[in-house]
């Protein structure tokens, strides 16, 4: 997994967990991204094969490997 800091739609972001019944944004967010990357979409093109489930969960823990307390800042930070 990655931590990334992104700005969402709150709203769809709460349906989603109100829909499937998901305790926190970290949750709908997987499964949305989950659910587009395993259809087929428009702004694919209509020759490439999407990602199955499989696949997708595949890709868990592969590409990074580091230590996040010794890279993140030892005070809060300001994103504003």
């Amino acid at each position: 997994m990655v931590r990334l800091s992104i700005d969402i739609d709150d709203k769809a972001c709460a349906e989603i967990m109100r829909r499937y019944k998901l305790a926190s944004k970290e949750e709908a967010i997987n499964l949305a991204l989950r659910k587009v990357a395993a259809e087929p979409s428009p702004f694919i093109p209509p020759t490439a094969k999407p990602m199955t489930l499989e696949e997708i969960d595949a890709l868990q823990g592969i590409g990074w490997d580091g230590d996040l307390d010794a890279i993140r800042p030892a005070g809060p930070s300001d994103f504003s």
